[in-house]
């Protein structure tokens, strides 16, 4: 599964690399994201792809009633997109969510009690994107309107089958060369293979 990712490049940065104006730049600063506490990241649409967009991270379908849901949707297995009610009416609201790189713990016992911390990120710390979906969900509260993510896995492969190997899980990059496929067209080339992996030590 992918919670854990980070961006470090700035938004001038961004901007160059997806060819995209960053609406919100102000509100944007490179930094570490724990999507368990829902945070607004950098986010290109299908329906703006010239635009960089903050969106909130954990996906709320629209026929929600409250936002309780978005903890479990932070992420979306691209086999039941389709099924799930959670995302079924969003599949064709693809988007690129940006990033440098992405953390997983490696259980190091069967009960996952003891675990090593990974960065896994593209060779040269590259800016990349996963592949996405989002929605668009109005607070019956007090009327306000907002957009959310979630980003897509897939099967581990043979890297992230031994770093994730409690769920053998692993979030989508996109080619970036098909970024625009993914978009447009909805079609899915992966750069999954050229990830690289740094164990980090945590105190």
């Amino acid at each position: 599964m992918c919670f854990h990712i980070q961006l470090t490049a700035t938004a001038q940065k961004l901007e160059q690399r997806f060819k995209a104006q960053f609406v919100q730049n102000h509100q944007y600063s490179p930094n570490t994201h724990n999507g368990f506490t829902h945070p607004n990241i950098p986010v290109i649409t299908n329906t703006n792809s010239s635009e960089i967009q903050l969106i909130q991270w954990g996906l709320i379908p629209h026929w929600a009633n409250n936002d309780l849901i978005k903890t479990n949707t932070l992420n979306a297995r691209i086999e039941t997109i389709a099924q799930k009610p959670a995302f079924r009416d969003a599949v064709n609201n693809r988007c690129l969510i940006l990033a440098n790189a992405f953390f997983e713990w490696q259980w190091l016992d069967t009960k996952g009690k003891s675990k090593q911390k990974y960065q896994i990120m593209l060779p040269n710390n590259d800016t990349f994107a996963f592949a996405g979906l989002w929605s668009e969900w109005t607070n019956k509260n007090n009327n306000q309107t907002i957009k959310t993510v979630t980003i897509l896995t897939t099967q581990a492969n043979q890297l992230m089958s031994r770093i994730h190997n409690s769920k053998k899980r692993m979030p989508m990059i996109l080619s970036p060369q098909h970024e625009n496929d993914w978009l447009i067209n909805n079609k899915l080339i992966l750069d999954n293979d050229l990830l690289m992996a740094t164990p980090i030590q945590t105190s």
